[in-house]
């Protein structure tokens, strides 16, 4: 199967695009309609009150015209994800996710033509009173499955909101939060089912229940009227036939294709002797998850991430060239030109490459700690501090007292960086570091770190002032901010775990504390921190400086320490 170049209006971003927008408008219809079930815990007479809304938004011509073209695109493009899916080796979670989508058009066919199409050609009338009757009188059995439907229509839409959002800044913020809306929606709707299940089999409420006339009659000739079941056992075979029929052609054309292929293999060789045969047309990616190596693939192989990346062993120039989606990826992170996705590289000959992210193997995990995350790349602000002469400070003090003044030190850079926004990643002997913009933009992370530095140096000074009488040098102390790209994830083993970042970006802020310490200054901050905070650098001396892996200087500006202590505020 081909498809359209990258630069085409089926390009796979087009394709994922149209995947993701139709099921957010089954997702969304999915939302209202268990909403509406919920409200059956006041009443059954409230829920067919709120129906009227829900029907009024998905009954009329539009509406029904985007919600059937969205679940016929949605069912389409999933089976073509499948088609194209070279190894049915894959992740829990997107297993989970498929495994479901296939469930549910065999769950839901039944209800969908004993309600919607009942009513849009046979002009059924499927309130809340009939159906529910129907399924927890007449049909428990069908009521159970509806359940189940229920639960695996919503399990199955929380995983593709969860994939989709779960790299954006904020999404950690509001995770615990769409949890708990994750959980209280299905199970508010399944007890609203379960009450007005009770409330219609209840004796009193059916002696007091009073129903139309002309409902009673619509309903009656629909249920004996032997040419209406006729067509509607043709329209349940049509739809169960059409959906089995497509299944059927997508498993024989992947096995026509795996046939086909057998024939036309390439060897992809890993660093520690692995070799892996696959067909021509899988990628680097696929072909490590059906060898079972572990290979990192944070965005799920979709060339929105960098953390599959492989280098080339060997020519790299006669391999299929990068698309446009692959080409950004990779200029972003500044990759070399044999560095390549592996989830976008399908090489047409035997290729040697060398994972760049390599997980760690570990056998078992200590209890409690936390999973080693790949990281992602962000941009960040870096602050570093040290304490200056702090040997001859601590020289003749007992270790206790050095303990206590430590203690005291770390608790003023913990509480500036805490009430500046940002966070305290490491202590390093007298050293600190701290990361701004984990959850804000780079303008804000450069404004937050500035404002933490005059609050450490305006604390130090009092601390200063306090133990003057006890230190045999004056407490100084010595910042470098920086700010740019880095790796931000999880690090280390078993328990010596957290978030950390690495990168160039935090080796040039640890430079600059050094900077500062040579320039007998307070503060040093390079001009990228100057320009995106937008701080009032004026009167400040600005210098170039040499970063060791640097080729060209980079400029900063020297804070004494009569101005470090003042906030930075105004333009440049």
């Amino acid at each position: 199967m081909t498809t359209v170049s990258a630069t085409g209006i089926f390009s796979e971003r087009t394709i994922r695009r149209a995947r993701l927008g139709s099921g957010l408008v089954i997702f969304v219809f999915v939302l209202l309609h268990l909403s509406n079930h919920a409200i059956g815990l006041i009443s059954v007479a409230a829920a067919d009150k709120a129906a009227h809304l829900f029907l009024a938004v998905w009954r009329n011509p539009l509406g029904t015209a985007v919600f059937y073209s969205s679940v016929l695109i949605h069912i389409a493009l999933v089976l073509r994800a499948i088609y194209m899916r070279r190894s049915l080796v894959m992740p829990k979670g997107e297993m989970a996710q498929i495994v479901l989508g296939l469930m549910i058009p065999l769950l839901l066919f039944d209800h969908v033509i004993g309600t919607r199409i009942a009513h849009e050609f046979y002009g059924y009338i499927d309130d809340y009173e009939t159906v529910v009757g129907s399924l927890w009188i007449k049909s428990p059995a069908n009521g159970a499955r509806q359940a189940l439907a229920l639960v695996a229509v919503w399990i199955h839409g929380c995983i593709g909101i969860h994939f989709w959002l779960r790299y954006r800044s904020w999404y950690p913020d509001f995770a615990p939060l769409m949890l708990a809306l994750a959980i209280l929606v299905p199970v508010l709707a399944l007890l609203g089912f379960v009450e007005m299940g009770r409330t219609l089999a209840d004796p009193s409420y059916q002696q007091s229940m009073t129903v139309s006339t002309y409902k009673e009659g619509v309903n009656t000739r629909y249920a004996s009227n032997p040419e209406v079941h006729r067509q509607i056992a043709m329209i349940r075979a049509g739809l169960y036939g059409a959906f089995s029929a497509s299944l059927l052609i997508v498993v024989a054309a992947r096995a026509r294709r795996k046939l086909k292929e057998r024939l036309d293999q390439v060897t992809v060789n890993y660093p520690g002797g692995e070799v892996i045969r696959v067909p021509r047309g899988f990628s680097v990616l696929e072909a490590s998850r059906l060898g079972g190596l572990p290979h990192y693939a944070v965005c799920g192989g979709k060339g929105q991430c960098s953390t599959c990346r492989v280098q080339i062993l060997g020519d790299y120039e006669s391999l299929p060239g990068p698309d446009k989606m692959e080409q950004t990826t990779l200029k972003r992170i500044n990759a070399g030109p044999d560095v390549r996705l592996a989830c976008q590289l399908r090489p047409n000959r035997d290729v040697a490459v060398a994972p760049l992210l390599v997980p760690a193997i570990e056998a078992a995990l200590p209890a409690n700690s936390q999973e080693t995350s790949p990281g992602r790349e962000r941009e960040i602000a870096v602050l570093f501090v040290d304490i200056r002469h702090f040997t001859t400070l601590t020289e003749t003090r007992l270790p206790f007292d050095v303990v206590f003044l430590l203690n005291r030190y770390f608790a003023i850079i913990g509480k500036a960086v805490e009430q500046s926004g940002g966070r305290l990643d490491k202590f390093i002997g007298d050293g600190a570091m701290a990361l701004f913009g984990l959850n804000t933009a780079p303008e804000e992370a450069c404004r937050q770190a500035l404002n933490a530095a005059a609050s450490i140096v305006a604390e130090i000074e009092k601390l200063a002032a306090e133990l003057a009488d006890e230190l045999a040098l004056p407490l100084r102390i010595a910042i470098g901010i920086h700010t740019g790209p880095a790796v931000v994830g999880t690090m280390g083993y078993g328990r010596v775990r957290s978030m950390t970042a690495i990168g160039d970006t935090v080796n040039v802020a640890s430079r600059l504390e050094t900077a500062a310490k040579e320039f007998e200054a307070a503060i040093v901050i390079s001009e990228p921190v100057a320009s995106l905070s937008g701080a009032d650098l004026s009167g400040i001396e600005s210098r170039e400086i040499s970063v060791r892996g640097r080729a060209l200087p980079l400029k900063v500006y020297v804070i004494p320490r009569e101005k470090a202590a003042e906030p930075l505020e105004g333009k440049t």
